[in-house]
């Protein structure tokens, strides 16, 4: 097996963690005295409780933190007591997450339920769900109350977020960018699949979430700065004396393909292409 490259990160830098239940990724300001290395267990104060992460290193560059990320706390360096109270507790929730959808099913709610978790420093479960719209969860409440004798409670999260909890293999054979490689789940646009001239048949562009691909955004920026370079689709191009519109365009092999009116089409590779200020026309140079 590869050995994992460790990272020494110093005290003041901002490290970036995944927490381990749900995949998410939360920036922590490292302060005190705690020494703290790339894939380091961590148990950490997140908005739900304490819980534990794992340190997927320093954020080398201040300007990668959104404004409105929050900065967690470092509660202490991860014990092999921590450990087994996790491994424990994932065991319980395979129980729990079976009596919340049995009460679930008996009180006839229109919701699907996601994941459980025990917290690992307090007794509380958290109820993960989706829904297709608000649920009225109040009585579901007060019978798992019951049942467990603990603090309850319910979160509603999205279908990406699900996706990202659950994980899987997307279209390309690999596992899921939401749960195995992004940090954030940053908007998708159907706009991002049309400027790199992919088909928009929603079953080719879509995941296992129903929702566009999260890898529709790691391209786009490229593929906006390369494409200044070309005429854009249905731009006149001069070819001697005759004019042709660009029917398509491919970054990728740096072809052109203009059309005339009587049906020829060239494909012509863009550097044969050039701009006219003067005229405000493209050419093609044969």
């Amino acid at each position: 097996m590869r050995e994992l490259i460790q990272e020494k990160i110093k005290k003041g830098e901002y490290i970036r963690v995944k927490i381990i239940y749900s995949n998410a990724t939360e920036v922590i300001k490292l302060e005190g005295d705690t020494e703290v290395n790339q894939n380091d267990l961590l148990v950490v104060s997140t908005r739900y409780g304490n819980d534990l992460a794992r340190v997927l290193g320093a954020v080398r560059h201040f300007e990668d933190i959104e404004a409105d990320e929050e900065k967690w706390l470092i509660v202490r360096k991860a014990t092999e007591e921590d450990i087994l109270r996790y491994e424990e507790n994932k065991k319980r929730e395979e129980k729990a997450f079976r009596i919340c959808r049995e009460k679930i099913d008996e009180l006839g709610l229109e919701m699907k339920l996601v994941q459980a978790h025990y917290l690992l420093d307090e007794p509380k479960i958290l109820f993960f769900f989706t829904a297709e719209s608000r649920v009225d969860f109040r009585e579901l409440v007060k019978v798992l109350v019951s049942e467990f004798k603990m603090r309850i409670e319910l979160r509603q999260i999205g279908v990406r977020d699900e996706a990202r909890v659950i994980g899987g293999v997307g279209v390309c054979g690999r596992a899921l960018c939401c749960n195995s490689v992004t940090d954030k789940l940053v908007p998708v646009s159907i706009k991002m699949a049309k400027e790199q001239n992919l088909t928009l048949n929603s079953m080719k562009i879509s995941g296992p979430c129903g929702r566009l691909l999260c890898c529709l955004a790691y391209e786009y920026d490229t593929y906006c700065v390369l494409k200044k370079g070309f005429p854009s689709v249905g731009a006149n191009v001069r070819v001697g004396e005759e004019l042709f519109k660009v029917s398509e365009i491919n970054i990728v092999k740096d072809e052109i393909k203009i059309i005339h009116g009587d049906g020829r089409i060239i494909v012509a590779s863009k550097n044969v292409m050039r701009f006219i200020d003067s005229r405000n026309e493209w050419i093609l140079e044969r």
